[in-house]
Order: C-alpha cells, then sequence, then structure tokens
C-alpha cells in the first residue's frame, strides 16, 4: 500500500458527510484556473454559499512568474483571480474585486504587478501559511467562498507539442512552462506536471471528499483545467469522491493551445489524461456544438450525460454570462443531483 493511499484513507475517515438542515446549500467545489474558473466561481457564488475553488500553481508568466522567481512562492495569479470572482456584488465587494486586481503602470519594477498578487504573498511570508494567508484575504473581501492552491510547492508544466517549431512541422518535442504551452502554435499531444507526483494540499483533498458537486472547467485545457488531474492524491479524490462530477465545456477553441478542437475533442483528452476519471455531466453552451451525437458519445464514454444550455455572453463576446451560467449549473444541480438535503 502507497504513502499516498494511506493518506487519502486517512482524510476519508476524518472527513464525514455534515449534518445539514433541510433547506441546505450544497456543497460545491469548483477546479480551474485563470479567466475559466473565474467564470465558473462567479456563477457558483449566486446559487451556493458553500463554495470551495481549488486553484492551479502552474503559472509562470506575468507578475505571478516575476514574483515566483524572485522569491520562490506559488504564483498568486490565478489565486487572485479566484477571490476576486467570489467577491459580492455590493460595494464592499465590487471595490475589493477591483483594488486586488488592480496593476501599477510605472517604468519600474512595479509595473504590471497586481495589488492582489502583492497582498497574498506578502500575508505567506507574515503567517507561513498558505491556505491561512488565503483565508484571511477572504475574510478581508468578504469573497462568498474559500480559495485553496491545489499543491503547496510550485509546479511547472511540460508538454509534449506537434509542430511547436514552425521549421519542423511534423516534430515532436517538449514544451516547458505554463505561458509557452498556452501560446505554443503546434498541436499539444499530452501535459504533465514537474515534480510528477507533486502533493496536494489536504484542505483539497478534503473539500473533494466532502462535496455534493465538484466542477471542472471551463478554462484552457491543457494549462489549467488538466494539471488538477495530474496531482496524484487530488486525482484519487475525485476518483473516489461521492459528489457528482460536472465538466464545463469552453465556448470556443483556445488559439494556440486547443486550435481547431471539437467539443467532443475536449472531453477525449480530458478522459486520455484520467482514464479512471468518470463524470456525470458535460455542460456545453449549445451554439458551441455543431455535432450533438459526437459529443454525446464522448461523454458516454465517461459516464456522463451532455447538458446543452445558452450560457455565452450576449454581446457575442466567446465568455460566460454568469447569470446564464448560474442557471445551468442550478439546473444541473436539480435535475441530475442525488436528491440532497438542500432541496
Amino acid at each position: 500500500m502507497t504513502g499516498r493511499t494511506l493518506r487519502l484513507r486517512r482524510l476519508r475517515r476524518t472527513t464525514r458527510p455534515s449534518a445539514r438542515k433541510r433547506g441546505a446549500q450544497p456543497k460545491v467545489v469548483a477546479l480551474g484556473g485563470g479567466m475559466g474558473l473565474s467564470a465558473s466561481l462567479a456563477a457558483l457564488r449566486r446559487i451556493t454559499g458553500d463554495v470551495t475553488a481549488v486553484v492551479t500553481v502552474a503559472d509562470d508568466g506575468g507578475s505571478s512568474g516575476r514574483l515566483r522567481e524572485e522569491l520562490g512562492v506559488l504564483p498568486p495569479g490565478d489565486l487572485r483571480k479566484a477571490l476576486a470572482a467570489l467577491c459580492g456584488d455590493d460595494d464592499w465587494g465590487q471595490t475589493w474585486a477591483r483594488v486586488i486586481q488592480h496593476r501599477f503602470q510605472s517604468r519600474g519594477d512595479l509595473h504590471e504587478h497586481a495589488v492582489g498578487n502583492l497582498l497574498i504573498v506578502a500575508l505567506w511570508e507574515q503567517i507561513g501559511d498558505h491556505v491561512q494567508a488565503l483565508d484571511l484575504v477572504g475574510k478581508l473581501l468578504g469573497a462568498h467562498g474559500r480559495v485553496l492552491p491545489m499543491s503547496a510547492v510550485p509546479l511547472e508544466l511540460q508538454a509534449l507539442v506537434r509542430g511547436h517549431d514552425p521549421a519542423h512541422p511534423g516534430e515532436t518535442g517538449l514544451v516547458r512552462g505554463q505561458a509557452t504551452v498556452a501560446l505554443t502554435t503546434g498541436e499539444v499531444q499530452s501535459v504533465h506536471l514537474v515534480p510528477h507526483d507533486p502533493p496536494a494540499v489536504p484542505e483539497a483533498v478534503e473539500a473533494v471528499l466532502d462535496a455534493d458537486w465538484v466542477v471542472l472547467g471551463p478554462g484552457s485545457w491543457f494549462s489549467s483545467v488538466i494539471p488538477h488531474l495530474l496531482v496524484p492524491e487530488l486525482l484519487d479524490a475525485l476518483v473516489e469522491t461521492k459528489a457528482r462530477r460536472v465538466l464545463s465545456l469552453n465556448l470556443a477553441p483556445q488559439p494556440g493551445e486547443t486550435e481547431g478542437f471539437s467539443p467532443q475533442r475536449h472531453v477525449e483528452v480530458l478522459g486520455r489524461h484520467a482514464p479512471k476519471l468518470a463524470l456525470d455531466v458535460v455542460l456545453a453552451d449549445e451554439a458551441a456544438v455543431p455535432d450533438r451525437a459526437s459529443l454525446a458519445d464522448a461523454a458516454k464514454r465517461l459516464g456522463a450525460a451532455v447538458e446543452l444550455a445558452p450560457v455565452a455572453s450576449p454581446d457575442g463576446l466567446p465568455k460566460h454570462d454568469p447569470e446564464l451560467l448560474a442557471a445551468a449549473y442550478d439546473r444541473i444541480f436539480r435535475m441530475h443531483g442525488r436528491i440532497g438535503p438542500w432541496r
């Protein structure tokens, strides 16, 4: 029996479904990073007050990459975005969301650093605990939920990419770094993390095991969504949890990383990276699925049903509308969930 299995068993013994009163809200864990996770969180906080975001920590670009390189810390950017997305719509919440998202513009070292990144890193150094510091930031912001890193160590994303070098379009090579993978003009074949067996944050594992629903995606497929499945303890929890699992698809392929991908190919790629993971629902925008039968077949191979709903922003941009996405999640939780005490 591996040490990882023993740790997961201990967490299962200490994680008990909490006794809930009728009318209580569902516990939802959302996994991802960047703007995709932010869209999901902005929707989920509208339908439940019990949201936990589990965020990727492989970013190596921009302000996060500079802080990571200089101080050796976790990249704070995606954690900051998740906290901002969980801020309320009142004056307090929206003011703090703008403050932590604010970027300095200067000719010096502060140029393009986000206020929230500096605040998070400062609290990590003061408190010495990633989770406690993020909980404190969430309390300050009045965040409607909790934000956790998926691992307590900075991770490097590496990808096997065919045609990354335009001079050799038929060759497959190794591409290092989340920022580089996200912008590659080649075809990503697979991704992995360095270190290969990173430890999961225990609170993230506990949240998955204790959830009613786990939401994966939307977001950058190879650099924000799939990395969660490459943390062994987190994947074990996702496989063994009693929660229902919904995969929320992107509205359009991402230039570079998933150029030319159909909705069903997104599902197939995720399944290849985590063949033991079963899903319950695949959510997609009804206007973004030209071949519904192929998507249904791909989802069925992972045990899932397909739910189509209008979730795109009415302005025509490829972004999710928080209200429409919230309505879709709410309907899925009610239609596909087990009869829960929150209903």
